[in-house]
């Protein structure tokens, strides 16, 4: 083992500084070359205090650290913790920020001015980035959407906004979220939890060199929650959370370490509230489970799908321990209090558009009446599906419907509306009946089975539902072969039995309709002898 000693006091500064000047704002973060290529003996440098700390460094040894308290009391050795994959996606310039840098966990470690670091194994370089964060006394805001928990914005625990790196992604839809711990101690108090968030964006941006705060939401202990990235806390904002699973889920960060220490009923509440709010918006399922294709870690190479469930943990989607044990062995029960928060809520909302046809579908939380409504693009309404149950299946007929943009919605009592664009190509193909024909043309039937009955086929251009009647001389329909089955385009036979027919001559009426009330209809005739 080798022992690296850094002396860290109130004094001037010769450490590097990056990339703010501690004179510069209260809250900065300093950046110290504990050991280099070309040094390996103890080393010494003065700076200023800190409050949290987290280390990164080069080479597959270990690395530990402690810190000194303004009060003189050393804290116990902490391991720095890599996590390789908590951070941006492969191929992101945010990832490409600190290659071949393994980056520790921050830890929130309190007033501070001195630290240690020891190595295990082959180390190179080990770098310490060390953050102070004051507290921030800024008027809570309350979201003005009502349904939404309380969130404190990121003006309110004093976000840097002049440090972002670069404007937000977003992803197209959310289909699940990962929880994590942030690491750090658990007695931190309600003043120190906004500095606590305040100094992971500042480790996040200056010290890793990622964008902005790598969770879209982070929770105390206290059960507040704290708005994470920046971008709009209801839009599809993709983080640096978990590697290769940051687009399309949402990363939630409790802070402190859940490995042996249970997280607080508040802080459980907290998560399940907001998971049933934020996945709610998506239309997810905090209990189900989903096949995810990686985008690339290093438990999960790019392309393998994944089994994950709506409420998943870090674990889950890379090598780590985060989100602890804990905190893990909760999660099932929290997708379950989730699920159970607030009204009915419509699940997995999907769109399949075909030739003329658009189907939509859904899943209900429970049985309720539903509706589904088509709207152009002056948000007339020009169709509209009804059902009752715990399934939404419902098909358009678009054939008579211009091409342009129109709007889905799919509705259900009191759950938030499921909603969507669709684009309508237009059909250029009219309905008709071809290729009518009655095979053969006469029958003769007395029931032992040879020509007894008679095939009539037939060519749809267009989806409809089907009738095919018999029809004696005098107009009477004294058979129907087909009634009103959902036919799609293409050829069809229908069988039409003549044992109980009198003998005489009859048309073979095949009639086809739309939804929206296009109707064509076409006869042949057959004779029964």
């Amino acid at each position: 083992m080798r022992l690296f000693l850094v002396i860290l006091a109130v004094l001037g500064c010769s450490a590097v500084v990056a990339p703010a000047a501690l004179g510069a704002s209260p809250d900065a973060v300093m950046t110290v070359e504990l050991i280099t290529d070309e040094q390996r003996d103890v080393a010494g440098k003065e700076t200023r205090r800190f409050t949290l700390a987290g280390i990164h460094w080069r080479g597959p040894g270990r690395v530990a650290f402690r810190t000194r308290s303004l009060e003189g009391h050393w804290s116990t050795w902490r391991p720095a913790a890599p996590e390789d994959e908590d951070g941006p996606d492969p191929g992101s310039t945010e990832l490409r920020a600190r290659a071949g840098w393994r980056i520790g966990n921050p830890w929130w470690v309190g007033p501070s001015d001195r630290i240690e670091v020891r190595t295990r194994g082959r180390v190179g370089r080990v770098r310490a980035h060390l953050v102070r964060s004051t507290e921030t006394r800024v008027p809570f805001r309350t979201p003005a959407v009502t349904t939404t928990p309380p969130i404190i914005p990121r003006l309110s625990w004093g976000a840097d906004e002049s440090i972002r790196r670069a404007p937000p992604v977003f992803a197209d839809q959310v289909r699940f979220s990962v929880v994590h711990h942030t690491a750090g101690r658990n007695d931190y108090s309600r003043g120190e939890a906004a500095a606590i968030v305040k100094g992971i964006q500042l480790y996040h941006v200056q010290g890793n060199g990622w964008n902005d705060i790598g969770y879209n939401f982070l929770v105390d202990r206290f059960g507040a929650i704290y708005e994470g990235r920046f971008g709009g806390f209801e839009r599809n904002v993709v983080g640096a959370h978990a590697q290769g699973f940051n687009t399309e889920s949402v990363g939630i960060a409790l802070l402190g370490t859940y490995g042996s220490t249970a997280p607080s009923p508040a802080a459980q509440d907290a998560i399940a509230a907001l998971v049933s709010w934020r996945l709610d918006l998506a239309h997810v399922d905090p209990t189900a489970a989903l096949t995810f294709v990686s985008g690339g870690s290093d438990r999960f190479p790019t392309g393998v799908p994944v089994l994950l469930r709506g409420v998943s943990g870090h674990r889950d989607t890379g090598f780590t321990e985060c989100p602890g044990n804990q905190l893990y062995g909760r999660l099932n029960s929290l997708a379950v209090a989730a699920a159970q928060i607030g009204g009915p809520k419509i699940y997995e909302p999907r769109v399949e558009s075909g030739e003329g046809l658009v189907r939509f579908r859904a899943r209900l939380s429970s049985s309720q009446p539903w509706v589904v409504a088509v709207a152009d693009a002056g948000k007339v309404e020009v169709a509209r599906g009804t059902g009752t149950g715990t399934t939404v299946d419902w098909t358009w007929d678009s054939i008579l419907a211009p091409a342009g943009r129109y709007t889905w919605t799919i509705r259900s009592g009191s759950a938030r509306p499921a909603t969507g664009p669709l684009r309508v190509r237009g059909v250029s193909v009219p309905l008709a009946i071809q290729a009518l024909a009655t095979t053969p043309e006469a029958i003769t039937p007395n029931g032992d089975g040879q020509w007894d009955a008679a095939a009539v086929s037939y060519r749809l251009t267009v989806a409809a539902n089907v009738t095919v009647e018999v029809v004696d001389a005098v107009g009477v329909t004294v058979s129907t072969a087909v009634d009103r089955v959902w036919t799609r385009p293409g050829k069809h036979t229908a069988t039409v039995d003549g044992v109980n027919l009198p003998d005489g001559m009859y048309d073979i009426l095949v009639r086809a309709r739309t939804p929206v009330g296009l109707q064509v209809e076409k006869s042949t005739s057959l004779r029964v002898s």
